[in-house]
């Protein structure tokens, strides 16, 4: 669609109105320089999350970015657009990061009275937490190169598919097929050649190809659409009574489950029932809370005490292929204050 003249002025009114923050901004005014970097941010977090894993580490990420932006503001020549400066800082903070020696460890299992069945494998990313749709910036432009969904370059799995791609790599594929950018402009950020970004780019397809299968078969139904809602209660009816038999029924064959930072994983249905089986067998009883994590279904757990009590335990979410159930990653509880989830519920 062809710009109209109002779009024209309104451009040129922001351009001005950039042009003078930036100015107050070099002169050292701090409030000019948030100003210019606030309606960036929500999507830097996003960015950064996708590169490091952890919403924990995104934030100090970019807190480190805007620290550094503001410190480096002199050099900002406006060869390209601030928003595009910015990506190039948070990046290098991310793979700065990634480099370091301070990666979350996995954790022991912690759930008393009960041992968990022998895993199929034990997972590579256990610093792996969720992160609240309310905080995802679904409107965030992308560049014509873009070959991702927002919604879909933010899940669980995308996510840590991500993680166990090499560092540069990651960087590549999310400037580029993630976010949109040109090579030229991804090998500006990261200080390489174009040659160099389109080779990382091709490693990193087949790599991340590899880890997430597509089905057009069995996609996930429209997020908050009534189909969802249909599955989603019957998981919470099951759940909550405990009934393992209709919790199997919602499961897929090919059924994973994960729960960072406990490195436990299982695949299939067998497998994934054996040990959903061993939480209800425990006498643990649950009530769901419902949230949204990644673009999916997700619950704060809440266990039922003797005594009414019904405390926090986790947070569960969901990944759903159709009418079913793909996956479902479990969280601890210190993830509920960014979901403003209740430490507890009331008694009934």
């Amino acid at each position: 669609m062809p710009k109209k003249q109002g779009d024209d002025n309104e451009d040129a009114r922001m351009t001005l109105l950039t042009d003078e923050l930036l100015a107050r901004a070099r002169a050292g005014d701090d409030k000019a320089f948030n100003e210019l970097a606030e309606p960036h941010l929500r999507e830097l977090k996003v960015h950064c999350y996708r590169m490091l894993g952890s919403l924990h580490d995104a934030e100090d990420a970019v807190q480190d970015t805007l620290l550094a932006a503001w410190q480096g503001l002199q050099a900002f020549e406006g060869r390209a657009s601030l928003r595009t400066w910015l990506y190039r800082i948070a990046t290098n903070q991310c793979l700065n990061l990634r480099r370091s020696a301070s990666r979350r460890q996995a954790k022991e299992w912690n759930i008393p009275g009960a041992q968990p069945p022998a895993p199929s494998r034990l997972g590579e990313v256990p610093w792996l937490e969720p992160y609240p749709d309310a905080l995802v910036d679904y409107a965030a432009p992308l560049g014509p190169e873009a070959r991702f969904e927002q919604s879909e370059s933010i899940s669980i799995a995308f996510v840590t598919a991500l993680q166990l791609l090499p560092p540069r790599q990651l960087a590549v594929l999310i400037l580029r097929d993630v976010l949109g950018f040109h090579a030229s402009e991804v090998a500006d950020m990261l200080e390489s050649t174009v040659e160099s970004v389109t080779s990382a780019l091709k490693r990193a397809r087949t790599s991340l190809r590899d880890r997430l299968p597509r089905n057009a078969d069995d996609s996930p139904p429209t997020p908050t659409s009534s189909s969802e809602a249909i599955t989603v209660a019957k998981f919470v009816n099951a759940y909550e009574a405990g009934d393992i038999s209709a919790l199997v029924s919602l499961l897929t064959d090919d059924v994973f489950m994960s729960m960072p930072p406990m490195p436990l994983e299982y695949e299939g249905r067998e497998r994934v029932s054996a040990f959903c089986a061993l939480l209800f067998r425990s006498g643990r009883t649950f009530d769901l809370l419902p949230t949204r994590a990644n673009g999916q279904p997700a619950f704060g757990l809440y266990t039922r005490s003797s005594d009414g009590t019904k405390r926090g335990t986790g947070l569960i979410a969901i990944t759903l292929a159709g009418d079913r159930i793909r996956a479902m990653t479990r969280f601890e509880n210190t993830v509920f204050p960014w979901f403003d989830l209740p430490e507890s519920l009331p008694e009934q």
